[in-house]
């Protein structure tokens, strides 16, 4: 067969494998065109999670001698950094979430709403629904029970006195639950009446990084107000002890600071431990642990 003869063979084929190769690749750029975009109302992964904080709150324990306030510490997820969302959801944790501590109990009833917050110049003026009236209390667990949230909303630095209105309207809350009522408001923080725990730390918060000095404060309702510290390293060597006094002893309860001088051989981390020594056999009370790194 010639050269000629060949190539008219050959030439067909050719063109038939191009106009395939084509169509394929046709195919393909549309297919890798299609986009169909965001499902509406699905959440897409480039969305930064709530943030996780945690929260200082407080609620109504009753003994057989004695009604009184504890705190706990809740984590709660957060939607804005705004301080009005803070204290909303730190009011939910006293409204929806039953304690930890045995025997301790919400006072706000359930079905209370928080209709809006206001701060203002150090003043939160906080709007519940007019099912917050319904609380069933007598006269010691009403007082606490504003006290309760006064404390959990002084936890926030910007919250120094707090107020109540019901339905927008000062005047009918003004009886409250019928015993005490909202007279004196705006309410200052008090924790005279909270027993439990015996000792907490507001510096370092847990995880934090720390340096010399390290500056320790918190709330102790101990033994003639004498609060110990020590840091330990990871191996259990002791780095720095220190020892301080609250503003007040136990039965009442005061706030105390220490700077606390350390020195660490490298960077590390350790467990920072605050807590008080027994009169009578010298055992370490109530202590509270706090990891932290430097």
């Amino acid at each position: 067969m010639s050269w000629y003869k060949k190539r008219s063979v050959l030439l067909p084929v050719f063109i038939v494998f191009l106009l395939v190769s084509f169509t394929f690749a046709g195919c393909n750029t549309m297919e890798e065109k299609e986009d169909p975009g965001p499902t509406p109302g699905v959440r897409q992964g480039t969305e930064e999670p709530d943030q996780k904080l945690d929260l200082a709150v407080y609620y109504v324990k009753t003994t057989e001698n004695d009604s009184y306030l504890v705190r706990e510490t809740h984590q709660v997820s957060l939607e804005t950094d705004a301080v009005s969302g803070a204290a909303l959801a730190a009011l939910k944790e006293l409204i929806e979430v039953n304690p930890n501590v045995p025997g301790a109990a919400r006072v706000l009833p359930a079905a209370t709403q928080v209709n809006n917050i206001d701060i203002e110049d150090g003043l939160a003026t906080v709007d519940f629904s007019k099912e917050v009236l319904n609380a069933n209390v007598g006269a010691a667990g009403e007082a606490l029970g504003i006290q309760s949230i006064v404390n959990t909303l002084t936890e926030f630095p910007d919250i120094e006195k707090v107020s109540f209105t019901v339905e927008g309207d000062a005047e009918a809350a003004m009886d409250w639950w019928g015993h005490v009522g909202l007279y004196l408001q705006p309410f200052s923080r008090d924790l005279s009446r909270v027993n439990e725990p015996s000792i907490w730390v507001n510096s370092p918060q847990p995880g934090e990084e720390v340096g010399s000095p390290l500056m320790v404060s918190g709330s102790a309702r101990v033994f003639e107000a004498g609060v110990n510290i020590r840091l330990v390293d990871d191996h259990g060597e002791i780095l720095a002890e220190g020892f301080t006094t609250a503003n007040e002893g136990a039965p009442g309860r005061g706030d105390f600071k220490y700077e606390l001088d350390f020195q660490a051989p490298s960077p590390g981390q350790g467990e920072l431990a605050v807590f008080w020594v027994s009169p009578r056999d010298g055992q370490e009370l109530d202590k509270i642990s706090i990891p932290v790194t430097w």
